[in-house]
């Protein structure tokens, strides 16, 4: 194979990875915990908060401090795991996302 084979196979592969990236950026992730629900985007942004406090009572704020977190979390777990699946198949390359 020649330089200009390889440099053109690096260039598609880039191009692919961006647009890998990009669709999971775009994706949302819903972590839930009790009475939180947290969406976030590939990104790990924080899109939305859902809390439903039909049982909640105004003691209970300590309780929905620590919901929030675990609901955060486990979105942001989503992510991981997407993106490694994702990313899985253009080889071990730390540090690229």
């Amino acid at each position: 194979m020649n330089m200009q084979a390889m440099l053109r196979q690096a260039q598609n592969m880039q191009k692919e990875m961006m647009k890998v990236k990009d669709e999971i950026d775009n994706t949302e992730f819903v972590g839930e915990s009790s009475f939180v629900k947290v969406t976030i985007n590939g990104k790990k942004e924080v899109l939305d908060v859902k809390i439903d406090n039909t049982d909640l009572d105004v003691e209970d704020l300590d309780m929905l401090s620590d919901l929030f977190i675990v609901a955060t979390n486990n979105a942001m777990k989503q992510v991981d795991e997407v993106t490694e699946k994702k990313m899985a198949k253009f080889g071990n390359m730390p540090g690229l996302f």
